[in-house]
């Protein structure tokens, strides 16, 4: 259902009702199943040396892209951008670009606020390479007080230039591959539910299939 981006009343009769998997799916989601189900698997196998982070824009259907916000509810973490309505969802991952950490936002979120964040969860690493998007003093110095090194390089706009790690940052593409793969899954290269924990799960489950199974 979440690869293929299929209805829940497509799924085989032998399921039982549509309806029934649907609840069960949003219920185990809102306990956080799907997401400890990825932190569970990658807590033993991470590797240490370097970890990365980045974020990427997932697109809201319309039919998920209304802005109304119920009483009491975090909202559906679906904004206006340049380019639509969309999602955007913060990762961190490790050297091979296998992911750790998720946050999502609204899509006009920058990526400063995503990394202020996931700073304070980040797991101890020596390295943390990210594009120039995170390239702010506070940020630099947040990472150096855990003990991580920043392999960032310089907005063209410093004054001063910051010297970083070319042959290192270039396996920063890792986590550019690792988003696109997760947008191979229909549910989570296009947000088509109005339920934060349903799309959180998609994005969680499809994470561990890939890159934890």
């Amino acid at each position: 259902m979440n690869r293929n981006g299929l209805r829940w009343r497509d799924a085989p009769r032998e399921y039982g009702s549509h309806k029934t998997l649907y609840n069960r799916w949003k219920r185990w989601g809102a306990m956080g199943i799907f997401a400890r189900m990825m932190d569970g698997l990658a807590a033993g196998r991470l590797d240490h040396q370097t970890i990365m982070m980045d974020a990427a824009y997932l697109k809201a259907h319309r039919t998920a892209s209304s802005l109304q916000i119920k009483k009491g509810g975090p909202g559906r973490l679906i904004g206006r951008t340049k380019g639509g309505m969309n999602t955007k969802l913060h990762a961190v991952t490790d050297r091979n670009g296998r992911p750790i950490r998720f946050l999502m936002t609204v899509g006009q979120i920058s990526d400063y606020t995503g990394a202020a964040a996931l700073l304070d969860d980040l797991p101890a690493a020596k390295w943390l390479l990210a594009d120039r998007g995170y390239d702010a003093d506070w940020f630099r110095n947040g990472l150096e007080e855990k003990g991580i090194r920043p392999c960032i390089p310089g907005r063209r706009s410093r004054t001063t230039p910051v010297s970083y790690d070319k042959r290192k940052y270039r396996r920063r593409n890792r986590i550019e591959i690792m988003f696109g793969r997760l947008k191979d899954w229909r549910r989570v290269a296009t947000c088509d539910n109005r339920c934060l924990a349903v799309f959180f799960s998609a994005i969680c489950l499809a994470a561990t299939v890939m890159f934890w199974l």
